[in-house]
C-alpha cells in the first residue's frame, strides 16, 4: 500500500483531486484516458461492485485504517495521497464527505443499441444542465426501475463529481450514454416516445395507453424552458403530469419521479 504524504498542490498525482477541471478530467480528445471522481466510501464501493477501475484514493490519515481500509485492502497497488484535514480541504476547496475520495478510469462508452437491447423503459435527459438534477434523476431511475437512460450532448456529465455524489452513486448502476442522434430516432429500435410536456394536446400521464406500450422512451427536458418544440412535435406522445393549486410544473428531477413510477413496465 504506497501512502503519500502530500503539502501543496504541486504534489505529483494530486492534480486530479485539485486542479483538473470537470472537462480535463473527461478528456474528450482522449476518453479511454478519462478520469471521474467518487466521493465517500458508500459511493466508491458500488462502482468498484458495478466494475469501475480505482486509479488512486485521497483521505485523511485517520480513514486509511477506518473508513477506507476496505478499500485499501482490495486494491493494494493503487496510490493512497493523504494530509491533514485542513490541508485537503484546501487542495479540494471544500471538506470531504466521509474524508474520501477515488479517481476512477472512465469506462469504455457504449452505444445506444447496447444500452438499450432488452429495455422496455429508458429516459431520455434532454438538456439539463444542473449537477444535482442529473444526480437525482438517476436515483429515481435505478430506483423505479428504469433500465437505461439517454443523455444529449447538451446534458450535464453524469460523472460529475457532484452529479454522482447526488445519485449516491446509482449512477454506476443505471446503464446510460449520450444519444447524438435526434430523440425520435429511437423508433427505429422499437420505442415509442413520450416528451413531458404542458400542452393543449398533451395526454395525462395516467393514461392506460401509455402504460401498455412495450417499449417507451420518457423524454425529459431543461429546467427552464422545457423541451424544444421540435422534439415535442416529433414524439410518438406528449404528455403532463396534472397539477393542483395553480402550479404550473414541477422540477424536471421531481417530475422525472413521477414520471417513472407512473409509465413503468407492467408485464
Amino acid at each position: 500500500m504506497p501512502v503519500i504524504e502530500i503539502h501543496s498542490l504541486s504534489d505529483a498525482g494530486v492534480d486530479v483531486y485539485s486542479t483538473l477541471t470537470e472537462a480535463q478530467l473527461r478528456n474528450r480528445l482522449h476518453p479511454d484516458k478519462g478520469i471521474f471522481i467518487a466521493e465517500s466510501p458508500k459511493v466508491i464501493n458500488v462502482a468498484l461492485s458495478a466494475g469501475y477501475e480505482p486509479l488512486s484514493l485521497l483521505c485523511e490519515r485517520k480513514h486509511i485504517d477506518g473508513d477506507a481500509a476496505s478499500i485499501i485492502s482490495a486494491y493494494p497497488d493503487i496510490p493512497v495521497y493523504t494530509g491533514s484535514r485542513e490541508l485537503l480541504t484546501s487542495l479540494t476547496g471544500y471538506v470531504l464527505t466521509r474524508g474520501v475520495l477515488c479517481a476512477m478510469r472512465r469506462p469504455k462508452p457504449r452505444s445506444v443499441e447496447q444500452i438499450c437491447e432488452g429495455a422496455h423503459r429508458v429516459a431520455v435527459i434532454d438538456g439539463v444542465v444542473d449537477t444535482t438534477n442529473i444526480g437525482a434523476i438517476f436515483r429515481s431511475a435505478a430506483a423505479l426501475g428504469i433500465d437505461a437512460v439517454l443523455l444529449t450532448p447538451t446534458s450535464c456529465d453524469p460523472l460529475n463529481r457532484r452529479s454522482v455524489r447526488v445519485s449516491m452513486g446509482t449512477v454506476f448502476l443505471v446503464p446510460w450514454t449520450w444519444l447524438d442522434a435526434p430523440v425520435q430516432s429511437l423508433n427505429a429500435l422499437g420505442f415509442k416516445t413520450a416528451a413531458m410536456a404542458l400542452r393543449d394536446d398533451s395526454v395525462s400521464i395516467d393514461d392506460d395507453t401509455l402504460g401498455r406500450e412495450p417499449r417507451l422512451a420518457i423524454v425529459l427536458g431543461t429546467e427552464g424552458d422545457g423541451l424544444a418544440d421540435h422534439v415535442i412535435d416529433n414524439a410518438d406522445y406528449t404528455v403532463r403530469i396534472p397539477m393542483a393549486h395553480g402550479v404550473d410544473s414541477l422540477n424536471v428531477a421531481a417530475a422525472s419521479a413521477v414520471a417513472f413510477w407512473q409509465l413503468r413496465y407492467r408485464q
